[in-house]
């Protein structure tokens, strides 16, 4: 399992692990996974170290002194490396010499110089050791030419700690950043490397462990890994029958939109329980579909015994539908129209897990704000819903986040696609996660389990092509068996 501690638990960490070794030995550390990552990186560009160009951007704090340091190193490797230097005055004085000693080149970082962008543009490796995890808002205004010339070289770009401008807590993105190809972390992922926008600039992440002593229960993000989640999976046993593996019920669908009951239904079948009840409008087009589900038209207070609802998908206007779900003593998935029409004083109320599934608009109208705040303050917008409504909330999109009314860290799926980005696409999602409450898992597990699933899904089904839901839903078993190692 990967995870991720805010900026003020790793300064922590950093500061008790520094009062035991030797002076400068944390950033020695560092600047060795540093230099060995953009070794690799020249290699692969350039096609060697020695006779490289490296470019340093060099800030006024640590971070900058990171790539001092590991410009040292691959200067003494045959690379030539020059640091543009933002802050001349405040630069990392022992970086600075090391570089110096190894042959380096130190320059102005006035990036409206011609020098400056020129080097830039003649370099094989770009560095950005512009602002550390503590920045805040986005790259000052010295900065951005450089950015900018960067993001015009035909440079890779490596992050030294995050990009430079990023929010390392929350992942906003506040103005102007560094776009990376890779981001070298240390000692631990911080939220923003995880969590859109700031994780699109990140590029691809390598963690370099420098042995930070940091606490398990003080983590602020878990992204789930394959291990993790063939844990959780459910596996029927040697006595088990379609009851004791769990029963789904579906409310969903209307005359309007039938497809999203089919394509709930679809989810859950695959989703570990062993029987799907499905109540409403759609029966004729889920029993067509899918022979085995259980229909019924009496409503959800008379469709018979289930160990967990999913309720909303396509429902339209049935308000009455998702309060006879909610009054039900068993987990209870909300999704889609049932978000709009779900009582928040009666999801409060209940003493069954309540898991609900929004998008960002959804979450924007629960909110009462904006869709682009919600995208712009994903961690944040998934918290305040789940203390809000004292309900697990699954904030679906680029980063899907699941995050508990008790609090602890929020689960980050690290699966999907943008291709995923399909209409039926949740419904499937809610039919597989409803399924997994019903076979025994907690809100937060079954909403984690079932993001996992469907991203990894949605990656079979694509391809790199267009898919539609169904796809999803038919890929959803190759997942399980991918996960599982079977």
């Amino acid at each position: 399992m990967r995870t991720a501690y805010s900026v003020e638990t790793v300064r922590n960490a950093e500061r008790e692990l520094m009062a035991r070794l030797p002076e400068g030995a944390l950033m020695q550390r560092a600047a060795a996974g540093l230099a060995a990552a953009c070794a690799q990186v020249l290699a692969r560009v350039a096609g060697r170290v020695y006779g490289s160009r490296v470019v340093l951007l060099v800030g006024s704090g640590d971070n900058g002194g990171d790539a001092l340091y590991a410009g040292a190193r691959l200067a003494r490797r045959g690379a030539g490396v020059t640091a543009l230097l933002l802050a001349p005055e405040r630069a990392h004085a022992g970086g600075l010499a090391a570089l110096r000693r190894a042959g380096g080149r130190v320059a102005d970082g006035d990036g409206a110089s011609g020098a400056a962008g020129e080097s830039i543009a003649r370099a094989d490796l770009v560095v950005d050791g512009i602002v550390g995890i503590g920045g805040k808002g986005g790259l000052r205004e010295a900065a951005v030419s450089l950015a900018d010339a960067a993001a015009r070289s035909r440079a890779a770009v490596v992050a030294v700690d995050l990009p430079s401008g990023v929010d390392a807590d929350t992942g906003q993105v506040r103005g102007d950043v560094v776009r990376a190809d890779l981001t070298v972390t240390f000692g631990t992922h911080k939220p923003g490397l995880l969590i859109d926008p700031a994780r699109e600039y990140a590029g691809a992440v390598r963690l370099v462990d420098i042995g930070l002593p940091l606490p398990a229960e003080a983590a602020e993000l878990e992204a789930l890994q394959h291990a993790d989640v063939a844990r959780l999976l459910p596996v029927p046993a040697a006595e088990s029958d379609k009851y004791r593996r769990g029963v789904v019920g579906i409310a969903a669908g209307s005359a309007r939109y039938p497809g999203a009951a089919v394509l709930a239904v679809a989810g859950a079948l695959r989703g570990g329980a062993g029987a799907v009840r499905y109540v409403g409008p759609a029966g004729d087009a889920v029993i067509a579909r899918f022979p085995e589900t259980l229909v019924s038209d009496q409503g959800p207070e008379r469709a018979g015994r289930v160990q967990a609802w999913v309720v909303g998908p396509g429902a339209g206007d049935d308000a009455a539908t998702v309060a006879q779900v909610l009054a039900a003593d068993v987990p209870v998935l909300i999704d889609a129209d049932g978000l709009r029409l779900a009582d928040a004083d009666t999801v409060r109320a209940r003493t069954a897990p309540t898991l609900m599934t929004p998008h960002a608009g959804e979450a924007a109208a629960l909110l009462g704000v904006t869709r682009e705040e919600v995208e712009g303050a994903r961690l944040a917008s998934v918290r305040e819903l789940a203390a809000r409504y004292g309900a697990t909330v699954l904030l679906k999109g680029s980063t899907t986040l699941v995050a508990s009314a008790k609090g602890g860290p929020v689960r980050v799926n690290a699966t999907g696609t943008s291709w995923l980005a399909t209409a039926g696409s949740g419904d499937v999602l809610s039919g597989l996660a409803g399924s997994l409450l019903a076979a025994g898992l907690s809100a937060v597990d079954a909403g984690s389990a079932a993001a996992y699933l469907h991203g990894l899904a949605g990656r079979f089904a694509a391809q790199g092509a267009p898919a539609g839901a169904h796809d999803v839903a038919a890929a959803i078993p190759r997942a399980w068996r991918d996960v599982r190692g079977d």
